[in-house]
């Protein structure tokens, strides 16, 4: 019994040991992809049915985003993109941004900066504080 439990501390220890330099190896890739791509998507994932503070977080976000950076809106260098996870079209960029409810979700290369605990505490009362938060999280990734 002692043997198996050493084995297989062991192998835990080896996996995770591989599993780590990997990371290490894929963390260093999107650090330098982060750093070659200055294309910021913001995404707002959603469903159909929606209540006042979802529509709220959309809506609120997408002026911010409008009204932060008018220029690499115009350029392409920044986008708003609402998608409704209700749909089948979504399900590919939603698989690929690992999401699967309402998420308001800030990429750049390999970095994802999740908002969606801001969009929704600040949304209806406070405006002004989601921007500053979407602002905050956006000027790193341009």
């Amino acid at each position: 019994m002692k043997k198996l439990i050493s084995v297989s501390v062991l192998m835990f220890l080896v996996i995770s040991m591989i599993t780590c330099t990997a990371n290490n190896k894929s963390s260093k890739a999107a650090k330098s992809s982060v750093s070659s791509a200055s294309k910021v998507e913001v995404y707002y994932f959603h469903f159909t049915r929606r209540c006042v503070t979802c529509q709220a977080v959309e809506t609120e976000s997408k002026k911010a985003i409008q009204a932060l950076y008018p220029a690499q809106v115009k350029q392409g260098k920044v986008r708003f993109t609402q998608v409704n996870l209700d749909n089948e079209g979504s399900a590919t960029i939603a698989k690929k941004c690992a999401v699967s409810g309402q998420t308001l979700l800030i990429v750049s290369g390999g970095k994802r900066v999740d908002l969606t605990d801001k969009g929704f505490m600040y949304a209806k009362s406070s405006p002004d504080k989601l921007k500053a938060a979407l602002k905050k999280a956006i000027d790193p990734l341009l």
